[in-house]
């Protein structure tokens, strides 16, 4: 059996922070499953569906990547899946203690299942979708932070 990694997230929407961590993953692991959660805690711009669409066409590249959609716990999908890592970005020390708070009940859920993080390019360490949203509503050019799918995208949701 290969290394078979998950890379969850909201990817509300995918930005070149999350495809920097996407693209180094898939020269390491074999298999990467790109996960996109629904997270019911957040009101998502777009939907589980277009989310996807947009990490299809800009992963269109990495045979080695499919991209899923998953509710519940992350562990049971790794299980599914035969996961034997989950692949975590970090952008800064503020993510650490998130990450490592979730990577601990992982851990009680299934201790076989290790998790690597992986810092992102010094030029992304800023980016979050968040930001990326809120700069697009109020017209702002977003084509240097997110791939031009999803800049169309933005545009599309915000300004017709």
């Amino acid at each position: 059996m290969g290394s078979v990694a998950i890379c969850p997230g909201s990817f509300d929407p995918v930005t070149n922070g999350h495809l920097d961590i996407i693209k180094r993953g898939a020269k390491i692991f074999d298999t990467l499953y790109i996960t996109v959660l629904n997270n019911s805690s957040k009101n998502p711009l777009f939907s589980v569906e277009e989310r996807i669409a947009l990490l299809q066409e800009v992963t269109k590249d990495m045979p080695n990547i499919t991209i899923e959609a998953s509710q519940g716990l992350l562990m049971e999908y790794a299980k599914k899946k035969n996961a034997n890592c989950i692949l975590r970005g970090l952008r800064a020390v503020s993510d650490f203690e998130y990450e490592m708070q979730i990577t601990s009940v992982n851990r009680v859920l299934d201790e076989s299942i290790e998790t690597f993080f992986m810092m992102t390019n010094n030029q992304y360490s800023f980016l979050s979708s968040s930001i990326v949203k809120e700069v697009a509503k109020y017209g702002g050019n977003v084509s240097e932070l997110v791939p031009p799918a999803v800049s169309e995208a933005l545009i599309q949701k915000f300004h017709t």
